[in-house]
């Protein structure tokens, strides 16, 4: 259609999610010319936020760790945004576990309330405990330091990884599994040590325990916490960055291909047929997204492609999306969230969907998080309920269009959904009677709306082999391409977040001179 080369742009971010809108708003605020390109018709990627018959729901935050005022990412996203934002405290418990027929567990913050809870419930196991609160602070400062590599030359990182080898191999080469068989060997409190796998979609057999480490260490460390406004926010906040600064962020484009001269990405192509050009291209749709979707046939080194493309992904889910009316805090619902596993086993998928029961599943009540909500007469109030699964019950239906999809598929997703409401009223049986709403998502949303590869939203799985890939730096080894977004570091909205700021100072190095000022 139109050839833009003359429009100039300092970079080109595809995806507009945490790590594209951090990416894109860090070199914005250093003067580069950013043009962001979102496939789905709202910005923000998963954390977008969407409404039906007057209830709202956030795509994919549920609590944030590691925004407490004087957190280092808190001043990042305090410097990314056009203007500030606010995020409520959830409290000192913000999570809940039930385990089969234990009584329930409140899980508080920081670290040393959260050991008391545990010593409280399992008194015969208290050195264990003691010696698993100390493992999650060191696992994460290794995982820090991991982390930092992937903004650095290699050979640099390879310094910094043989100096901390000791750690790397005690935290980052063995599973959450593997770390906390070591410790103990009483089922129910290895369950309720390895129970919020969800936050990261690791489950504990597969992932690294730095990786469990750093996700479960946001919340002990300075609390959870939930955004003023619900997710959309980040979007409202950091967009306007990039546009008072010369870009421009536009919806309901998809890259088709990389443009690429000599050997370098220089632009992208467009499904209608528009070439965009730009000096530096970056791709926060996930690393093996980038290259199974975007790379030229027969383009970039082989190892590289072959090393991404040999991690595994992590989970698919499926949402329940629920609206209340009437008092759901009197009916049960509470602002920190629920672990469910009505067997005690927590180290499994729903694989069988739709038969059989989710073997875990986990509950939110976003309304009650946000001081801005406002109920109305009504009193309407959403929650959500996520179960975990993979991609092969929805798979058969991959390659047809939503609403093409036939009787079939209507019929597994009310199945599935019956199944999930069901589990969720034995739970919660007041708040069931309180639903007027139920609205099922599963990975082909996820799909359609991210791109993520069968729906996997939190991109790679967090193994010890993609922990300690070299495949996974900012700046690839292709000239003009960086990656950005969740694969970089870790997953989850902080994760996405690092992974930004870490692809953005790999492209103009004075960003990381701007955020220690």
């Amino acid at each position: 259609m139109t050839d833009s080369k003359n429009n100039d742009w300092d970079a080109i971010v595809i995806g507009s999610g945490m790590g594209g809108m951090t990416a894109g708003a860090a070199l914005a605020k250093t003067g580069h010319k950013v043009l962001l390109l979102e496939q789905y018709m709202a910005l923000g990627g998963l954390t977008h936020s969407f409404s039906r018959e007057g209830f709202s729901w956030d795509a994919g935050i549920h609590y944030l760790g590691c925004v407490a005022p004087d957190d280092r990412e808190r001043g990042m996203l305090d410097w990314l945004a056009h203007t500030p934002m606010e995020f409520e405290p959830m409290g000192a418990v913000y999570d809940n576990l039930h385990l089969g027929d234990a009584p329930p567990l409140a899980l508080s913050r920081p670290f040393e309330a959260q050991e008391r809870d545990l010593k409280d419930r399992f008194p015969d196991e208290a050195e264990a405990i003691k010696a698993w609160i100390a493992a999650l602070r060191e696992a994460r400062e290794t995982m820090y330091t991991l982390a930092s590599t992937r903004a650095m030359p290699e050979f640099a990182g390879d310094m910094i990884d043989w100096w901390n080898h000791r750690a790397i191999e005690k935290w980052c080469k063995r599973t959450t599994k593997e770390v906390v068989e070591s410790l103990t060997q009483n089922p129910e409190l290895m369950a309720a040590l390895t129970a919020q796998w969800g936050d990261h979609g690791g489950r504990p057999h597969k992932a690294s325990f730095a990786m469990h480490a750093l996700i479960l260490g946001c919340y002990l460390q300075s609390g959870a916490w939930y955004p003023v406004g619900g997710g959309k926010i980040f979007a409202e906040h950091m967009i306007p960055t990039i546009t008072e600064n010369g870009g421009e962020a536009r919806t309901g484009v998809k890259v088709e291909t990389l443009l690429v001269e000599n050997d370098k990405v220089v632009g992208v192509q467009t499904s209608d047929g528009e070439d965009i050009y730009a000096d530096i291209v970056i791709s926060n749709i996930g690393a093996r997204e980038t290259i199974n979707n975007l790379l030229p046939t027969g383009f970039g080194p082989q190892d590289w492609i072959d090393e991404i493309q040999a991690l595994p992904p992590s989970i698919a889910h499926f949402s329940l999306f629920l609206g209340f009316e009437g008092d759901v805090e009197d009916a049960g619902a509470t602002r920190s969230n629920h672990w469910i596993y009505p067997t005690g086993e927590i180290d499994k998928i729903w694989s069988e969907a739709p038969e059989g029961n989710p073997p875990g599943f986990f509950v939110s009540f976003a309304s009650l998080k946000d001081p801005e909500h406002d109920p109305g007469p009504s009193q309407k109030y959403a929650g959500e309920m996520v179960a975990w699964t993979d991609w092969s019950g929805v798979a058969r239906w991959a390659d047809l269009p939503s609403g093409s999809r036939g009787e079939e598929y209507k019929a597994f997703k009310r199945k599935v959904e019956e199944k999930m409401f069901a589990l969720f009223e034995q739970s919660f049986p007041d708040l069931a009677k309180l639903v007027v709403f139920r609205e099922l998502s599963t990975p082909l949303a996820t799909a359609s709306i991210t791109g993520h590869h069968e729906g996997r939203f939190y991109g790679l799985d967090g193994t010890p082999e993609r922990v300690l890939s070299d495949a996974l730096r900012a700046k690839t080894p292709i000239d003009g391409l960086y990656l950005s977004g969740q694969d970089v570091v870790s997953q989850g909205i902080q994760g996405a977040l690092w992974g930004g700021i870490l692809c953005a100072a790999s492209v103009d190095p004075k960003i990381f001179k701007v955020l220690r000022s």
